[in-house]
């Protein structure tokens, strides 16, 4: 089976873990609040890992650069999301701590990888 060059990539990987993260938590989530916030940080999440994938196909490196941009701010919504959750009582401080633990590296590595797309010109 072939492998796609952003399934090889570290953040996507763990962009990935992370939405199954979120999935999971989500589900405990009041029903009254499926259209609202708990689809909102699936959207979210889930945009991470997207839009990692979706760049690598791109032919230019800026253009790369562009969509690590879209999917640091989609990390930074997700972050949002979280607080908010955390202030309704729908999450644990330990799971919120966990959570954004896991954002902050991947955002790390998001930064990461998009100065090296923008140093290769």
């Amino acid at each position: 089976m072939y492998v796609f060059s952003f399934e090889k990539l570290e953040v996507w990987q763990n962009s990935r873990e992370f939405v199954l993260t979120i999935y999971k938590l989500t589900n405990n989530f009041p029903s009254s609040e499926i259209y609202a916030i708990t689809s909102q940080i699936k959207r979210s999440s889930s945009s991470i890992a997207t839009n990692i994938a979706e760049g690598t196909s791109r032919n230019t490196n800026k253009d790369k650069a562009h969509f690590l941009t879209i999917s640091y701010s989609s990390a930074t919504e997700t972050l949002n999301h979280l607080i908010i959750s955390k202030d309704l009582d729908y999450i644990t401080e330990e799971e919120y701590l966990f959570c954004r633990e896991k954002l902050e590296k991947i955002c790390n590595q998001i930064n990461s990888l998009k100065k090296y797309y923008l140093s290769q010109g």
